[in-house]
This record gives structure tokens, sequence and C-alpha cells, in this order.
């Protein structure tokens, strides 16, 4: 049953930080019940690739989700909200902030209805401040973050990921946050308001810039791949044309590299003492490390790495993470059967429970197919008046 089986989610979120926390919780046993437009439905289910004019990105992103349809904007689906809203334990939203409160749904009336309720409200620029009621989007928090503007070449333009990479840290930031006010419920009795703003994990993510802008003035520039901290760590080209990443994080690290190119005298340089000091020297190191492994093949340069106890990994594409034997070894790539198009490959939990562990128990439904069995199981209502309630575009 998974070890958040006692938990019972509403997921009114879209796009894509909320609806991914709840795939998370859902993934560990929480019994999440998505709620989607009538007529519109999540935007991720057109999101992206299809099949057969099946969504990819939504049979992940839905999976574990019992799927209803409710027009939150008209009263009686506002009504209906507030009948789920009894027996739950977390709702997720990402409307503007006032859209729950002109609907009648705001905190404080959820509240009266269930005092122990978590209410996670994600959105690009948070619940107040000069910008809260534009749209937010990840690829906004990835600019104004700094993240941008530290990435890409040195002589180049700010580059943003070809990913969702601020959703995805803020959807893993909600999750994390949820369950912290689950355990303050756990000693209180009552629940609280999660204010999530996508452009504020990022922000953490990218380190002590802004300690070291305050302390020093320093401002972090675009380096490439090459890092401010510590060199040679670089991606570096085989000579059967593979790419390699090598990290010299640790100073051990480090030394073994330049032993194993054949550099060992600089190791005595008292600049290589440092991470710091080493990237100072990143163009000898980079070129030492780049000119032996262009000289050799991505198996003899794996093999040595390995044997010399060094950091180095192959740049892969999705057909490598999938023929990997470590990834193969941990499931991180598994296979679920789904009904619309047999077995389906996708991302595996996140992590393993040795005694309490989640499980895919299905992927993401189609519009509104739980929603008769949801509202009969919670809410008592008949066959007809689900039947009503959908005539009026209200389900």
């Amino acid at each position: 049953m998974g070890p958040l089986s006692d938990l019972t989610v509403l997921d009114c979120s879209t796009l894509f930080a909320g609806p991914l926390a709840a795939t998370v919780l859902g993934d560990f046993g929480a019994e999440v019940i998505k709620i989607e437009h009538p007529e519109k439905g999540d935007p991720s289910r057109t999101h992206g690739h299809s099949k057969n004019g099946v969504g990819l990105w939504w049979k992940m992103l839905g999976r574990n989700k019992r799927a209803v349809t409710l027009n939150l904007g008209r009263p009686e689906g506002a009504e209906i909200l507030r009948g789920l809203v009894a027996g739950a334990d977390v709702l997720i939203e990402n409307f503007r902030p006032g859209t729950l409160e002109r609907w009648g749904l705001g905190p404080d009336v959820l509240h009266e209805i269930n005092p122990r309720l978590v209410i996670a409200r994600v959105t690009g620029f948070g619940q107040f401040g000069p910008y809260a009621r534009r749209p937010g989007f990840g690829t906004l928090a990835e600019s104004m973050s700094g993240f941008a503007a530290m990435t890409g070449e040195p002589d180049g333009p700010p580059t943003l990921p070809p990913f969702g990479l601020a959703d995805g840290i803020a959807a893993l930031t909600c999750y994390g946050a949820i369950l912290t006010a689950l355990h303050s419920r756990a000693s209180t009795g009552v629940g609280q308001v999660i204010d999530l703003a996508i452009i504020e994990p990022l922000v953490t993510l990218l380190g002590p810039q802004p300690t070291v802008y305050d302390q020093l003035g320093l401002i972090h520039e675009r380096t490439g791949n090459r890092s401010v901290n510590n060199a040679p760590r670089n991606t570096y080209r085989t000579a059967d044309g593979r790419w390699v990443a090598v990290s010299t994080s640790a100073q051990t690290i480090a030394e073994r590299v330049m032993r194993l190119v054949g550099r060992p005298e600089v190791i005595d340089e008292p600049w290589f003492a440092t991470g710091a000091g080493r990237a100072q020297h990143a163009e000898e190191l980079d070129a030492a490390v780049g000119g032996w492994i262009a000289q050799r093949s991505l198996g003899e340069v794996s093999a040595a790495f390995t044997e010399a106890q060094a950091a180095v990994a192959p740049i892969y594409d999705v057909t490598d993470v999938l023929g990997d034997p470590q990834y193969q070894a941990l499931d991180t790539i598994t296979t679920v059967d789904d009904p619309d198009l047999g077995p389906l490959k996708m991302q595996n939990l996140l992590f393993r429970l040795s005694t309490t562990p989640g499980e895919i128990r299905w992927t993401g439904r189609a519009v509104g197919a739980d929603t008769a069995d949801v509202l009969a199981e919670r809410l008592g209502m008949s066959a007809d008046e689900i039947a009503k309630l959908r005539e009026e575009g209200v389900l």
C-alpha cells in the first residue's frame, strides 16, 4: 500500500510543479484525486510527444492518480470540491493568487470545513509581492534566479535548460514542504498553507552566490563546462568520437587524474593544493587531460580511470541510459503495463525504501475516468445526480 497510503490528496494543479509533487505522493501510496476541467483537462495531456493521439508525458505525470473532472468556476463545482475537502489531507493548487478566493474556495473557507487540511499553493512568484499576479512559468524562474546568466559559454548568450528544471526542483521542494506540514500536523492537529514560489528553490540550488556577492562583490560569470571551484572539470572527446565528463571536486581525485594523464609534477605546485587554485589554471589542466583522452577510445579511458579510482562518466543520451547496466540494476527506467499503449517504459520511483516501498500502480488515466466512482464513494452521489451534473457542464 505504501507509507503514505493513509493520505488523500486533491491535485488541482497543472503544468508541472504541483502535479509532479502529487505524482511522488501517489508513488508512495497516497490516494491522489486529480481534478481537471471537464473540457480542457490538464495541459500536460497534450504537451510534448504523443502516440496514436495519446500524450506520453501524461502517462508518467498522471500515474497513480484517479482522474476526476470538475469545473471549479461553477458554484456547483466549487461545492463538490468543498465536499471532497472534508475528507482530504492535502490540496495542491497553482491558480493565480486570488482565484480560489473568487470561487469561494480560499484557505479560510477550506480550513473551516477541514482544519487539518494542508494546502500547497504553487505559483510563479508567490502569494504576495509586486509580481504575485503575473503569469509564472519555470522558464521565468530559470531566467530570474541567476541560472541562465551563469549557464553557457563565456562568449555566448545566457542559456536556458531544454527541460523543466525549475518546475522539477519546485515539485520536489513542494513534496518536502507537504511532508513537513503533515509532520507538524501530527503534533498540532491542524493543517496550514504552503506558499511556494517557483522562482525561489532554484536560487537556493545555485549555491552561495548571494553570500559571495554580499561579502566580496563578485558576480558569477558564464564559464561553460568549467567550474570556478575546481579543475580539471570539463567534457572531453575520446579518440572514437565519444564524450566523457571528468570531475575532480576532491583533492585526492584531482591528484589521481593528473598522475594518470602523465602530469604528476603539477601536483607539487602550490596552486594545485586548492580547488580554487586549480580553477585558475584550468587551461593547462584541461589541455593535459583533454590531450590524453583524445588519444584513447571510450573503453580505454573508462578502464584507466576506473583502475586509477578517478571520476569519469560517459555523456549519455536516452538510449545510453536505457542500455546502461547500472541503471538496469537499479530499474531506474521500468516497464509498466498501459491500457492504451501496452508495455510502457518510464522513470521509476525517485528512491527505494527498504520496508515500505512505493510502486507504480497504474499510468495516467483518461480524462474523467474516475469521476463517477470518486463522487459516489466519497460524496454518496447517485448515478442520476452525476449524469445531470455532466449535462450541465459541471463534470
